[in-house]
Order: C-alpha cells, then sequence, then structure tokens
C-alpha cells in the first residue's frame, strides 16, 4: 500500500488512502481522480461531477458548502468522527502539502494505514 498524497485526495475533502474501498485487497476503489470504478464500472458521485466547482476542489465553489456536501460531512462526523469540509478548510487555509503531513500523521503508522470505516490497519 502507497503513502497518503495528495492525488487520493477527493473534490469533497475525502482522504481516499483513508478509505476501505481504497486499502481492501478485491475490487479496489483507486480514488476519486483515478477514474474511479468499482466493477469495472465508473462511479458517478454527483459531488465530484459537480459543474458549479470553479477549481478541483469544493472549497473553490461560491456555494460552499453546499446541501450534498453537508449531507455526506454529517454522516461521516457521525459515523467516523471526521468532516470533510473541516479538511477543505485546512487545505484552503494551510495548504495541501500540510494538510498531507496532518494526514499521514494521523492515519499512517508503521503498522500501515488506518482504515476511516473499520478501524483497521491496512
Amino acid at each position: 500500500m502507497g503513502k497518503i498524497n495528495s492525488k487520493l485526495i477527493a473534490p469533497c475533502g475525502m482522504n481516499c488512502g483513508i478509505c476501505l474501498h481504497y486499502l481492501r485487497a478485491e475490487n479496489k476503489c483507486t480514488g476519486c481522480f483515478s477514474g474511479r470504478k468499482v466493477n469495472g464500472r465508473p462511479i458517478k458521485c454527483s459531488i465530484k461531477l459537480c459543474k458549479d466547482r470553479r477549481g478541483e476542489y469544493c472549497f473553490d465553489c461560491d456555494k460552499f458548502p453546499c446541501e450534498r456536501l453537508d449531507r455526506l460531512d454529517k454522516r461521516y462526523r457521525e459515523r467516523y468522527g471526521m468532516s470533510e469540509i473541516e479538511n477543505l478548510e485546512f487545505i484552503r487555509d494551510k495548504g495541501m502539502d500540510e494538510f498531507i503531513k496532518r494526514e499521514r500523521g494521523k492515519w499512517q503508522s508503521d503498522k500501515g494505514i488506518l482504515c476511516v470505516h473499520d478501524k483497521k490497519y491496512y
């Protein structure tokens, strides 16, 4: 498994490098910026495909955070203790390099990468 890097940060602020679908051994997702497919078919994520965003990330939108992102963020805060909106605000305010450093410190260790979904190391 590779290191957490900027190519694994989705437009919504999700770190795909800590996602179960990326970390699992079979039928892997390769991340939102890689032409993400599951079972050989592209996933049509409404946030990734959003036409209102001016740049790569949702903070590049006048509607940030929009209703769709709010719903996703609420679900992740409640279920997994993380916030895509906080991730995006950190990236916007401090830059991607600082975000990647923080994420590596939080999720990556000599045991591997900690999955946000099942709390196991891969």
